[in-house]
């Protein structure tokens, strides 16, 4: 580690979010499979790349059939797996875009772990809430109906625990709650997080 020495490149975060027009930010849409973390994180990307924000959207499955393919679901993976999806999400936001990440990730100590290695004041966590009954009767990929014949294992919410948010910057019942009006309330969160700048 010590032969590292990282460049300093002469464009820096503030020039680049100048140019964007407003600040980075990441978004960390958490929550259980099926939940509906990514088709909010579809419709909120579409929103603002009207609105002419620059983003990123990172996928669990996508990042798992590429980047993280060597990774199981045992904790010590998924762990790993959102590891790394904090320095991407790390890179990302340093390069002045607004990062929207979908993913499970069951467990508090990682999301703290992606709130403290993007910066505390570049993230806000949102908690994508729906019943595991929800889930299971959506159930688009079959997942929910193998890890209960026990053809899927460490599944989260069978038998892999999920831990709930503590503090979320927004909480998102997607039973209650239209994707329309989801998104008009997650998009109104985020416009209020990155200051602009022209």
């Amino acid at each position: 580690m010590s032969n590292l020495h990282p460049h300093n490149y002469h464009i820096t975060k503030i020039e680049k979010e100048k140019q964007f027009g407003h600040s980075s930010l990441v978004v960390w849409l958490t929550g259980l499979s099926g939940s509906g973390k990514s088709t909010i994180a579809d419709h909120l990307e579409q929103h603002l790349f009207k609105k002419g924000i620059h983003t990123a959207n990172l996928d669990g499955d996508l990042l798992r059939t590429g980047l993280n393919k060597d990774l199981g679901f045992s904790e010590e993976d998924r762990s790993e797996n959102i590891r790394r999806i904090a320095e991407i999400s790390k890179i990302l936001s340093n390069n002045g875009l607004v990062v929207i990440a979908a993913f499970v990730s069951p467990f508090s100590k990682d999301r703290n772990l992606v709130k403290k290695t993007v910066g505390e004041e570049n993230f806000i966590e949102i908690f994508v809430q729906t019943s595991i009954e929800e889930c299971e009767r959506r159930d688009v990929k079959g997942l929910y109906s193998k890890a209960r014949k026990g053809e899927l294992k460490n599944f989260t919410g069978i038998d892999s625990p999920y831990e709930n948010p503590i503090n979320p910057d927004l909480i998102i019942d997607t039973e209650k709650t239209s994707i329309e009006d989801s998104v008009q309330l997650l998009c109104t969160l985020v416009l209020s997080k990155i200051q602009f700048k022209k």
